[in-house]
C-alpha cells in the first residue's frame, strides 16, 4: 500500500462513515416524520443523483421535459447553482447565466415560452411562488433535488453513470456519493446514463442484479447522441462545419468545464482531426485570463482548418462572457445533445409508460 493510499484510507474512510451516520440520521428525521415533507396541488417530478460530478441529469431533465410538456403547463425549477443572485428568480428574455445559473438559462433559452423556469434555494418556497404567479402550472420539474427531502416528489427520477456504478462507490469524502445505495429505494425509475452504444442483455442483468431494485421500480439505460454542431455566435459565423468533413491535416480545441468531460473529449476523438483539450472545473466561470488562454492556444494550433468546439453546458456561459475574443467567434461552435433510451432497459416508450404509472400511482389525487 503507497503512502497515499494509507492516509486515504486512514482519514478519508473513518470521515466517511460519520457523514454516512450524519446522512442516516437526516432521512430517518424524514421517515420518521420529524422533518417535514411538503405536498403540492401539482405533481412533482424530482430528477437527481446519489453521487456527486456529471452524471448527466440537465439532459434526461430537458428530455422529460420536452415529454410533458405536451400534456402539461410545466415549470422547472432548480437551486441556480453558482448565480450571482439569491432567492427566487424568475426567468425572462433579459435574464442571464449570472441571474439563474448555468442549467436554468440553457433551459429557458431551449424551451422558451413552454416551459416555466425559475430558480430558488429553498425549492418549498420555489414552488409556492410558481404557482402563486402563474396558477395554470400543473406540474413542477426540480433539478438536483432527490437529498432535498422538504418536498415530497410525485415520481423521483435518479440518474446514474454506466462508468461509475454506483454498487462500486462509497461515501464521501472516501467515494463520490452523496448516500448510500439503498437511497435507490426512494426512487421510482433509475437511470444509467452515458451507455455504450452497444449495450448487452448481460451489462443489463449485471446493473439489474447489482442495484436490486424493487418490483415498482424501473431500471433504463440512456446514452448521449450529439448532435450538428451549432455556431456559438450565429452573426459571425457564414459556414457551419460537420466533424467527420475534417480530416487529419486538421486541428479542433475541445472546451469543456463540465462534472465529467471524459465522454464529450471521446466522442471528438473519435473522428480524423487532431484534438487539443482544456478541461477547466465544472460551472466554471471563464475570466479574462481563460479567454486569453484560449486565444493563445487557439494561434498556436496547426492545421488546414482549425475550430473551437464546446459543450452546450459551457455555451451557456462563453455565449455571454465578455471577455470572448472577437477573432474566436467565427470559429467557435458548440456540440448538442440529446438523450436516447436503449431497447434492452424498454427505450423511450418503456421510460414514458414508467413516467405515466408514478405519477398516477404517487399522486395523492
Amino acid at each position: 500500500m503507497t503512502f497515499r493510499s494509507f492516509i486515504r484510507y486512514a482519514i478519508l474512510l473513518p470521515c466517511s462513515k460519520l457523514y454516512g451516520i450524519g446522512v442516516c440520521v437526516r432521512n430517518k428525521m424524514f421517515d420518521w416524520k420529524i422533518l417535514r415533507q411538503h405536498t403540492f396541488g401539482v405533481p412533482v417530478v424530482v430528477v437527481g443523483n446519489i453521487a456527486v460530478g456529471g452524471t448527466g441529469k440537465t439532459p434526461h431533465v430537458e428530455y422529460i421535459l420536452g415529454e410533458m410538456r405536451n400534456t402539461h403547463h410545466v415549470a422547472f425549477l432548480s437551486r441556480g447553482y453558482k448565480r450571482r443572485t439569491k432567492g427566487f428568480v424568475l426567468a425572462t428574455s433579459k435574464s442571464t447565466p449570472r441571474d439563474i445559473g448555468d442549467e436554468a438559462y440553457q433551459i429557458y433559452s431551449k424551451f422558451g415560452g413552454d416551459v416555466v423556469v425559475a430558480v430558488c434555494e429553498d425549492r418549498v418556497h420555489g414552488i409556492r411562488e410558481l404557482l402563486n404567479i402563474d396558477p395554470a402550472i400543473s406540474m413542477v420539474v426540480l433539478d438536483d433535488a432527490f437529498q432535498h427531502r422538504y418536498v415530497r416528489p410525485t415520481a423521483a427520477v435518479v440518474v446514474t453513470e454506466y462508468n461509475r456504478p454506483v454498487f462500486d462507490d462509497h461515501l464521501l469524502p472516501f467515494g463520490r456519493l452523496r448516500e448510500s445505495v439503498r437511497a435507490l429505494n426512494r426512487a421510482d425509475i433509475v437511470v444509467v446514463s452515458k451507455c455504450p452504444e452497444r449495450l448487452k442483455p448481460m451489462d443489463y442483468r449485471i446493473f439489474s442484479n447489482n442495484i436490486n431494485l424493487f418490483p415498482y421500480q424501473s431500471l433504463f439505460f440512456s446514452r448521449y447522441v450529439y448532435q450538428p454542431l451549432q455556431p456559438l455566435f450565429p452573426d459571425a459565423v457564414s459556414r457551419i462545419p460537420y466533424l467527420d468533413w475534417l480530416g487529419a491535416e486538421d486541428t479542433v480545441l475541445a472546451v469543456a468545464g463540465i462534472g465529467n468531460p471524459r465522454p464529450f473529449v471521446r466522442y471528438l476523438k473519435s473522428f480524423d482531426y487532431k484534438v487539443k483539450v482544456n478541461v477547466y472545473a465544472d460551472h466554471h466561470d471563464y475570466t479574462r485570463k481563460d479567454m486569453e488562454n484560449i486565444r493563445r492556444r487557439y494561434a498556436a494550433m496547426r492545421g488546414k482548418s482549425k475550430i473551437i468546439v464546446t459543450t452546450e453546458k459551457d455555451a451557456v456561459r462563453l455565449s455571454c462572457n465578455p471577455y470572448f475574443p472577437h477573432e474566436l467567434k467565427a470559429v467557435t461552435f458548440y456540440l448538442p445533445i440529446k438523450v436516447d433510451f436503449d431497447a434492452v432497459g424498454g427505450g423511450a416508450d418503456g421510460f414514458s409508460e414508467a413516467m405515466r404509472v408514478a405519477l398516477k400511482n404517487n399522486n395523492p389525487d
